[in-house]
């Protein structure tokens, strides 16, 4: 396949400047994502969704009237950091409060559980719904471990849809979970996928079989299958999907479901079409009324050649809000009438703008040291980032490795400046922690953003920090990462 990029460095920013260009009436940027170019009413919950970038529509495609009001987009499936989800979390609120939602992945996790914290902090009422509708992940009795893939749709679209009627943020949280609850998705793959500038897929499939249950990064599934017929696929996901209901349904006879066929990126319409007509007719064999089904690309993964089915096992509620109307960029139902456009606000300061501190000749000394630390460390990072990557796609997506290099570069650059600005070792090592969990994203730009932060905070601005000083530092480093 030709690429296009050789470098995914900056890919959520070029993704960003793009994709705003070609939606200016849906969006409208902020750091480290979009928001709603369009006027929500005065105390309307704000629904903020989020994640890595490779998977359009989502994240920033679902943002718009009747959807999202905002959406974090981290760079190529690593998650957006906390300083992207707290930005666009700010600029879309308008005084009902923030619903965060998200698939259930670490990275995610890691950096809206924190953004969530800040919100909090700063007198914004946030909750949390993570989407955990892949059956595949983890068994029925560890739901709650399960990743989120296509059913991100379901319960974004509930979750705006009730936004977009005035439900207050308690009642938002009630049905988005609901929609969780009732959701329940299953994928396979015929070909991995491959980020721009790696040399290799994700993962490779043997000819002439798939990969079945597999998760939309490419994480390992449950097992490797011959490639049925298309007939033989929608047999494999009604199967699958009908074996486990959600709590409430006893028996699909008799009941209304939302059917959602996704495509992942490389199977085109025509051949999706082709396997929903084999599910189609197996759902209503089963005694499935289908309601207001989808068939297309939902939730993608960059070029991989594999789909999904997902059914969402509706009451009244849920279908009336599953049938709402709703106008973004990648997903549109149904007719609103026009809104106003809203003009850009400044955006906040972030706490790795805010006024240095002074620092003391002895903590400016140990700031070169720390800087020189940082140099050394990005250095190593960039000798063994195709290792790095090597290793994580044994279990996982693969990115580590870029996620680390562009963590470390940002955090190194950071470092210097505030070094060059006079800081202390303290101030130093609190800017390489936003550079670095801005830049890198994911788990592990969470991770190094608490341990620099922490180390940062206990060394300080005013004295040269000494071996007991540092040990504690550490240590407190280690308890934020097991927090």
């Amino acid at each position: 396949m030709t690429r296009l990029f050789n470098e995914p460095t900056d890919f959520a920013d070029e993704l960003i400047a793009g994709f705003v260009a070609a939606n200016r009436a849906h969006v409208r940027p902020v750091s480290g994502g979009v928001v709603r170019a369009t006027r929500s009413e005065p105390g309307t919950v704000a629904l903020v969704v989020g994640g890595g970038s490779g998977h359009y529509p989502a994240f920033g495609g679902l943002v718009g009237a009747g959807l999202a009001h905002g959406a974090a987009m981290g760079n190529l499936f690593a998650s957006p950091s906390t300083q992207q989800v707290l930005s666009v979390a700010r600029a879309a609120e308008h005084g009902g409060g923030v619903l965060l939602s998200y698939g259930n992945y670490a990275g995610d996790v890691l950096n809206f559980d924190a953004a969530e914290a800040e919100l909090r902090a700063a007198g914004i009422d946030a909750r949390t719904v993570t989407v955990t509708d892949d059956i595949s992940s983890a068994p029925a009795a560890e739901r709650h471990k399960r990743r989120g893939i296509a059913g991100d749709l379901v319960v974004f679209k509930v979750a705006g849809a009730a936004a977009e009627a005035g439900y207050d943020l308690d009642e938002v949280e009630r049905v988005a979970t609901l929609a969780n609850e009732r959701t329940r998705s299953f994928g396979v793959a015929f070909t991995g996928c491959t980020l721009p500038g790696a040399d290799e897929p994700l993962f490779t499939v043997p000819a002439g079989r798939m990969a079945v249950g597999l998760g939309i990064h490419g994480e390992p599934g449950i097992g490797e299958a011959d490639i049925p017929t298309a007939d033989g696929l929608a047999e494999l996901f009604v199967t699958r999907l009908l074996a486990e209901l959600p709590d409430g349904v006893d028996a699909p006879t008799g009941r209304r479901a939302a059917v959602i066929l996704n495509g992942l990126g490389s199977v085109k319409y025509e051949e999706l079409y082709v396997v929903y007509g084999g599910i189609a007719r197996r759902l209503e064999e089963a005694g499935v009324e289908i309601v207001e089904p989808e068939v297309g690309e939902f939730c993608t993964s960059f070029d991989m050649a594999g789909a999904s089915l997902t059914l969402v096992w509706l009451d009244e509620e849920l279908e009336t809000l599953w049938a709402a109307p709703a106008d973004a960029p990648g997903y549109r139902k149904g007719s609103l009438p026009p809104r106003e456009a809203v003009e850009a606000d400044p955006e906040p300061q972030t706490s790795s703008e805010a006024v240095m501190a002074p620092a003391s000749e002895d903590s400016r000394r140990a700031a070169a040291r720390v800087s020189a630390a940082l140099d050394a460390t990005a250095a190593v990072i960039d000798a063994h980032v195709d290792e790095l990557g090597r290793i994580d796609a044994v279990a996982g997506d693969g990115d580590h490795g870029i996620g680390m290099q562009r963590g470390a570069t940002a955090a190194r650059r950071a470092a210097r400046d505030a070094h060059d600005a006079g800081a202390g070792a303290g101030t130093v090592l609190v800017r390489a922690a936003d550079a670095w969990s801005d830049r890198a994203g994911g788990t592990s730009g969470a991770l190094w953003g608490v341990m620099l932060r922490a180390l940062g905070t206990r060394i300080g601005d005013e004295v040269a920090p000494d071996a007991a000083t540092l040990a504690l530092g550490a240590r407190e480093a280690l308890d934020g990462i097991r927090a």
